[in-house]
């Protein structure tokens, strides 16, 4: 495979955080500068994960949820059944880009698809994500290493959002969120996840995709 190819990895059934997280690692370590880059599509079972600057006080009342502290930037988010995460294991250096252009084009990817479906989002400056009615429906969250990304994004599709009443958002006290299922009756998550990963193909300038299962 050249460097303008990437791998599509769907790992089927609901995935353990922490178990994915060292793969990811791992995969961050060994690689080589020819190895192709990859897409994770996948569910999580339910998580909070906290992020590198994440403060204890944004964990309100995680109950019998837990809470995992992790090297992605930002703050606590909530990851569950019915949200689609998409990890992108790319290496930055080798495409010379530099993390904000990628979070843009993950963020732009996301409201590409939302426009899809006549549905109006942004992304905000101040906040890394994506916005519907300054409800957000997407976070994004990287860490570089040898300068190649992993982590990447989370958009909720048709989850159950309580467990975001039990934290802080992103940090945010007053931040609601929302989902596709509230927007448009369109709400298989695999589906969307694909859909969404034409957005990151184009976007992120790959010609050829390989298709793997778990």
């Amino acid at each position: 495979m050249t460097v303008a190819s990437v791998i599509i990895r769907t790992l089927d059934g609901l995935q353990d955080y922490s178990h994915c997280w060292q793969t990811m690692k791992d995969f961050t370590n060994q690689r080589q500068e020819d190895t192709p880059d990859e897409f994770w599509i996948l569910e999580h079972t339910p998580v909070f994960t906290q992020g590198q600057n994440g403060k204890p006080e944004h964990v309100l009342n995680p109950g019998s949820i837990p809470v995992v502290q992790t090297d992605r930037g930002g703050q606590v988010t909530y990851h569950g059944p019915g949200q689609i995460v998409i990890y992108t294991l790319i290496d930055v250096k080798r495409k010379k880009m530099n993390i904000r252009e990628l979070v843009t084009s993950l963020e732009q990817s996301v409201i590409q698809l939302l426009a899809h479906y006549q549905i109006t989002a942004k992304a905000r400056c101040d906040a890394p994500g994506v916005y519907v009615d300054d409800q957000k429906i997407c976070s994004v969250g990287l860490r570089i290493r040898r300068g190649c990304s992993y982590h990447g994004l989370a958009f909720n599709v048709a989850m159950d959002l309580e467990p975001f009443t039990r934290i802080n958002p992103c940090g945010y006290q007053s931040l609601k969120m929302t989902q596709l299922s509230q927007l448009t009756t369109t709400h298989q998550p695999l589906q969307i996840g694909h859909e969404l990963i034409e957005y990151l193909i184009s976007n992120l300038g790959y010609t050829t995709r390989l298709l793997k299962s778990n």
